[in-house]
């Protein structure tokens, strides 16, 4: 079986609790333009659909249990690649989907900031700010943290779930298993392109294990930018 870097698995200690993986999906051209796709369904690129294969076989090597996934396209096709190597089947689960940002979807970075400039700078700010109209932060917690939670309660002992879904909604749900204050979330950094973080279960619950983790490193690009 192949390590995958960050994860010891001759660690005894990463055995004993669960494991849930959350990783983003793959590039997609509004990715590369900087434009906010929030509940938009947008395809991958074929960069995206290379970058799912290639970190589809670090995750196989991890034997996980089970795979969930936001049923939007980037995710769902993100999800397959894993599915394919493992033969695992994946549950779709709309809890999962990124923020809906009203009319900051189909945006670029730049105009949002031209149009809605004091907007984003209280988002930035840690100011619970409806972007766009759409969802706080913690409504997107509120409605994906359960979805992870009630897929790690299946799992056996030692198990590994996957959850397959985008980059804001796995950083809220990171900030609320981990029980940071929703003013702290944005401290942790962005997920890039078909990078993984680790939450592993301990004896005072969900720990952080890794952030970030790839293949190779790549930019930030996406609505959590």
């Amino acid at each position: 079986m192949n390590a995958v870097p960050g994860i010891d698995a001759a660690d005894p200690a990463s055995r004993l609790g669960r494991r849930v993986i959350l990783w983003r999906h793959g590039q997609t051209a509004w990715n590369l333009e900087r434009r906010f796709q929030g509940t938009t369904d947008i395809d991958l690129t074929e960069t995206g659909v290379g970058q799912a294969r290639r970190a589809a076989r670090l995750l196989a090597s991890l034997n996980p249990a089970a795979i969930v996934a936001s049923d939007l396209r980037r995710a769902v096709d993100t999800a397959a690649e894993l599915a394919a190597l493992t033969g695992l089947a994946v549950t779709h689960d709309e809890g999962l989907r990124e923020t809906y940002a009203g009319v900051w979807q189909g945006l670029t970075h730049e105009e949002i900031i031209e149009r809605y400039g004091d907007e984003y700078a209280a988002w930035k700010r840690g100011e619970p700010v409806r972007r766009g109209g759409g969802e706080l932060e913690t409504e997107v917690a509120d409605r994906a943290a359960p979805v992870v939670l009630r897929h790690a309660d299946k799992l056996p002992p030692g198990g590994t779930l996957v959850v397959v879904s985008h980059g804001g909604t796995i950083r809220t749900t990171i900030g609320r298993l981990l029980g940071l204050a929703p003013h702290h979330w944005e401290s942790l950094g962005g997920l890039s392109n078909c990078c993984w973080s680790v939450l592993g279960e301990g004896a005072r619950g969900w720990r952080l294990l890794e952030h970030n983790a790839g293949t190779l490193p790549e930019p930030v690009l996406g609505d959590d930018t």
